[in-house]
Order: C-alpha cells, then sequence, then structure tokens
C-alpha cells in the first residue's frame, strides 16, 4: 500500500516540475523518506535520480514550446554542479536527523521566498557574475540536502538572467538535471540506492511532469505558486513535528503519535484554504472591474 501511495506523490512531483520547474526534490525527500521507509542519505541520492531524469524528460516539451534559454541555463548549471559535487561528496558525515531539519528550514525558507516573489521587476540585461555566485550557492544546497534548488533557479533566473517567468520554469529545468547529476555523482561514492524502486519512482514522476508541461503555458502562476508554497509549508511542518523531537531525544511513531502531528500539520493546511480563497475572491473582483469600465 505504501509503494502505490508514493507512486501517486511521485506523479504530482512530477506534476510540480513540469509545471512550475522547481519542487520535485522538496516533495521527493519527504516520500522516500515517510513514505516507502528509506533512510535519509538513500532518500536524498534516489530523488536525485527522479528528479534529474524527471528534469530531463519535463525539459523536451518545454524546449519546443521556446522557453528554454540555452546559453544562461548552461551557464548556471555549469558552476552548480561544482558545487553540487562537493556538497555531495560531505553529506554522508553529516546525520541524518540534521540533514532532515535543514530540509525542513529549506523548505520554510523556499515558501516564504515563493510568496514573497515580485517576479514582475526582471531584470532586462543579463548578469553573469551573479548568474555563477548564485549557481555555486543552489548547487551546494542540492548536494547537501538533495533539493534541486528550482524555486531558488526560477527567481535567479527571472532576476539576475533577464527571463521571463516562463522562460525561467523551461530553464530551470536544465539546471536542475545538470544538478542532480553533479550531486548523484557524489553521493554514490558512500550511499547506494534501491535501482528498481528508483526506476518505479521516475516513471510515475516522469507521467506526472508530462501533464504538467501540457498545461505550464494555460494556468496563472501566481495563483499556482501561491498554492504549491502553502503546500511546502505544509510538508515541513510533517517533517519538522517529527525530526524536531527527535533531535531532542524524543521518538515519534506515527502509528501512535499521529493526531498530534496531524494538528500540527493542519493549521498550515487551514491558513492555506483561507489564504487561496481570498487571493480568488480579489482576482473576481479585479475582473469584475475590468469588465465594468470596459462596458462603461
Amino acid at each position: 500500500m505504501s509503494l502505490v501511495v508514493g507512486l501517486a506523490l511521485a506523479i504530482l512531483v512530477g506534476v510540480s516540475l513540469g509545471l512550475l520547474g522547481g519542487g520535485g526534490s522538496i516533495l521527493m525527500v519527504p516520500v522516500l523518506v515517510y513514505v516507502l521507509g528509506r533512510g535519509t542519505h538513500e532518500a536524498i541520492a534516489t530523488s536525485l535520480v527522479v528528479v534529474g531524469t524527471t528534469s530531463l524528460a519535463a525539459l523536451i516539451p518545454h524546449a519546443r514550446a521556446g522557453r528554454v534559454r540555452w546559453r544562461t541555463g548552461l551557464l548556471f548549471g555549469a558552476t552548480s554542479m561544482l558545487g553540487a559535487y562537493a556538497a555531495g561528496r560531505v553529506a554522508h558525515v553529516v546525520p541524518g536527523v540534521v540533514l532532515l531539519l535543514a530540509f525542513g528550514a529549506m523548505m520554510l525558507v523556499t515558501a516564504g521566498a515563493m510568496m514573497r516573489a515580485r517576479l514582475a521587476t526582471a531584470a532586462t540585461t543579463e548578469h553573469p557574475l551573479r548568474i555563477v555566485v548564485q549557481g555555486a550557492i543552489v548547487g551546494a544546497i542540492t548536494g547537501l540536502v538533495g533539493a534541486g534548488g528550482g524555486f531558488v533557479v526560477v527567481p535567479a533566473l527571472v532576476l539576475l538572467g533577464a527571463l521571463s517567468m516562463r522562460e525561467a520554469i523551461g530553464t530551470s529545468l536544465l539546471v536542475i538535471a545538470m544538478n542532480s547529476a553533479a550531486a548523484l555523482a557524489g553521493h554514490l561514492g558512500s550511499t547506494s540506492i534501491d535501482v528498481g524502486l528508483a526506476a518505479m519512482i521516475t516513471a510515475a514522476a516522469v507521467i506526472g511532469s508530462a501533464a504538467g508541461a501540457v498545461v505550464a503555458g494555460r494556468v496563472r502562476q501566481d495563483l499556482l505558486r501561491r498554492a504549491f508554497a502553502w503546500l511546502v509549508v505544509t510538508m515541513a511542518v510533517f517533517l519538522l513535528s517529527q525530526e524536531i523531537p527527535r533531535a531532542a531525544g524524543v521518538e515519534v511513531v506515527l502509528g501512535r503519535d499521529w493526531p498530534c502531528v496531524l494538528g500540527l500539520t493542519a493549521i498550515p493546511m487551514a491558513l492555506a484554504a483561507i489564504d487561496l480563497a481570498r487571493m480568488r475572491r480579489a482576482a473576481e473582483g479585479v475582473a469584475e472591474e475590468t469588465l465594468r469600465r470596459s462596458i462603461a
């Protein structure tokens, strides 16, 4: 049963990559750890296989639609690969609970950045040096905690690479694939993965990425990005509600402690429902006002 749930969630991971150009590892690592019962280091390495392969699959329809800026993506990706490989080589010496705590913190920071994003103020010219520096930082994050960095790459490509939001989403898939490959190379020296499981999860994620890429040009990116940010917050709360007590020496068992974990997780879910309903009402109000003005 856990495998079926894991495969279903892997499809959602693929949808995220195809639609938003990121979020794959932020979702994939918790799925592998908490749903499929893998160890932290194996989950991080496996997520790199899944997300890297899925990003390549999702890249194809974006490239066909002209939403990939190859020069900028290769520059960003090349520098981030160095950081990803170096961090991947040292990640095995960091305790699993520390990696998961860092991962949860990164999820919250990422979600906050997504909610505060003002990508309309994009640059009009590229900043190659800043792209190189940002690429190295994103690569280090990828190698250390297994996060492909899509939700860091997309704003960076818009603000520093002079790309539109849709171009940044497509181009980020190229960067994520490069990062994941380099980070995986760093991890494989000290971590093994279940090839069969990785293949099944990857196949499910690729299916989801195809669906996400198809609708990427048709949906309101602001509302979707906000909804996904709340999903990331919810999963971060789910993860941290277990790992913070473990770091303090208190073992959390879902079969016994699920009311507490579920109660904490329900808080961001409720806030998300309120926030998204407010955004929808605001958008409808703007549409109605625009219609009235056009009639007048």
